[in-house]
């Protein structure tokens, strides 16, 4: 069957230096298994595919989010660009100024009021990082004790192992060279840059396993960090991360907060290729 298909760009003002992502628009009657495969065979951080709402009074559409290897809760670079790529494919949302998209955590929305689409950074739940486990991702990411300014657990769908550095510098120093763990560890570095740049932090995801993979941009992960930030009291009311650029990329992540509780994380989606799959 013939599906409609968009290839587009995340969190990049340059096509092709984001996060790519693969969408599904007309993702009604695949199974599961044929989902996965698709999503395999893109060989992408993540591929959607796009459906009606289970309620429509409550959301626009809805999103199923797959990696190479399974379906994933939530996912910042793919809320953004699933909805860019619904807009484009002549989605109507009943409020102009914000899209409504269902996904397995709820509804998140996607401001369009401002200069870059913004989602709503979900709700996040915050726990203490065992000294243990800390000092295992230190000596695997050969992070020296006396870099660290914090570190905790969170999840907002995905589950971080996030750890505050004291610079951005110390953050581009990480090295996961001959890491491993018994489980899969999602790990997300954040220090900041000295001022004047056109970044205020520098932020990496590393997912380490039997291999080490760093993701490009990382919309979730910004999502938590911003939301620890928030609930410690110290998010400021805006700020750019910048992203992948210990492998090549031009990430920008624009955080801002609303003073009405919501923590907005936007960036540029580009559209680079449009057309029809057999599926």
């Amino acid at each position: 069957m013939r599906r409609r298909f968009i290839q587009c760009d995340v969190f990049s003002d340059v096509p092709t230096l984001g996060n790519g992502l693969a969408v599904v628009l007309d993702g009604a009657g695949l199974d599961d298994e044929a989902m996965q495969r698709f999503a395999a065979w893109t060989n992408l951080a993540e591929t959607t595919f796009l459906l009606p709402p289970s309620d429509p009074e409550a959301a626009d559409y809805r999103v199923r989010i797959f990696t190479t290897t399974g379906e994933l809760p939530f996912a910042g670079h793919p809320t953004l660009g699933s909805c860019a790529a619904w807009l484009q494919a002549g989605g109507t949302p009943r409020d102009a100024a914000l899209v409504r998209q269902e996904c397995a955590i709820g509804v998140v929305e996607i401001d369009r009021s401002g200069p870059v689409p913004a989602f709503v950074a979900p709700p996040i739940r915050i726990q203490p990082m065992e000294p243990e486990r800390l000092a295992e991702t230190l000596a695997a990411l050969r992070i020296p004790s006396g870099a660290v300014r914090r570190a905790v657990r969170l999840d907002n769908g995905p589950t971080w192992d996030a750890i505050e550095l004291d610079g951005a510098e110390a953050v581009l120093a990480a090295d996961a060279r001959g890491a491993s763990f018994p489980t899969e560890r999602r790990i997300g570095l954040i220090g900041a840059h000295p001022p004047g740049g056109d970044a205020d932090v520098e932020v990496r995801m590393l997912t380490v396993w039997h291999g080490i993979k760093e993701d490009p941009i990382t919309g979730s992960l910004n999502a938590a960090l911003a939301r620890w930030l928030e609930g410690e009291g110290r998010l400021p009311e805006r700020y750019t991360a910048a992203q992948g650029t210990a492998i090549g990329r031009l990430g920008r992540v624009r955080v801002r907060s609303d003073g009405k509780g919501r923590v907005l994380i936007g960036g540029a989606v580009t559209i680079l290729i449009e057309g029809t799959l057999e599926l």
